[in-house]
């Protein structure tokens, strides 16, 4: 299983919507966007600017539903 696909799968565990899927980008309410990068970090962004990265799935998805 790739990052990408761990993300999905957290993200319908978690039922966080998704708006949009491509490519490196996931689109979720708020207007956020989780770029999944190589190295394995996900970065969480708001209007184009990095809010914090991730290196921990399950935290990401408990921020965003705060």
């Amino acid at each position: 299983m790739n990052s990408k696909d761990f993300l999905l799968g957290a993200l319908k565990y978690y039922n966080i919507e998704i708006i949009k899927n491509e490519d490196n980008h996931i689109t979720i309410f708020k207007d956020y966007v989780i770029e999944i990068e190589t190295n394995g970090l996900f970065k969480l962004k708001c209007d184009g600017q990095v809010i914090a990265p991730f290196d921990d799935i399950d935290e990401l998805c408990r921020f965003v539903l705060l």
